[in-house]
């Protein structure tokens, strides 16, 4: 199970059950590496910033708003995820060349342009059936969201 913290930015009591929402700054390493001055990963992170990604759950343990919880969540979930969004483009792509090369050049008598814009016809593809994908395993993994342990207030 994978863990983070996060910061209670809602609360609704439904008799012994609360409801609480829950927000949480994506982390990256870069502020840590050796090498974030030449690395277009840190470049693109200090431009861009952090991510706030929010969560929504049940529990029966009492949270107040601005307190800071650990929150778990399985590893399937993310594995599978992130499976659709890197794998099915990358398949497009060797799929659309595969057919470029064998069925569209032939039939048309062209070259590697045809073979270059079938490639990016179906990553494309990939791309859009990686976004459809993609939105039902984010749903699931968001239901899969546990509350770990309440830590406190945060700290100043």
């Amino acid at each position: 199970m994978m863990t983070a913290l996060a910061t209670v930015t809602g609360v609704e009591r439904h008799g012994k059950r609360y409801e609480i929402d829950l927000s949480c700054e994506q982390q990256t390493s870069c502020s840590s590496c050796s090498s974030q001055k030449s690395c277009g990963t840190g470049v693109v992170t200090k431009a861009i910033g952090n991510k706030s990604l929010s969560w929504h759950l049940r529990t029966e343990k009492s949270v107040q708003v601005g307190q800071v919880v650990e929150i778990g969540f399985p590893e399937s979930s993310l594995i599978k995820s992130a499976m659709a969004v890197y794998l099915l483009p990358l398949f497009g792509l060797i799929l659309g060349a595969l057919f470029g090369h064998l069925l569209f050049a032939p039939l048309i008598a062209g070259g590697e342009g045809v073979i270059i814009l079938s490639s990016a016809l179906f990553a494309a593809g990939g791309v859009w059936l990686a976004k459809r994908v993609s939105k039902p395993l984010e749903d699931e993994s968001q239901r899969q969201v546990t509350l770990v342990r309440v830590l406190g207030e945060p700290i100043q």
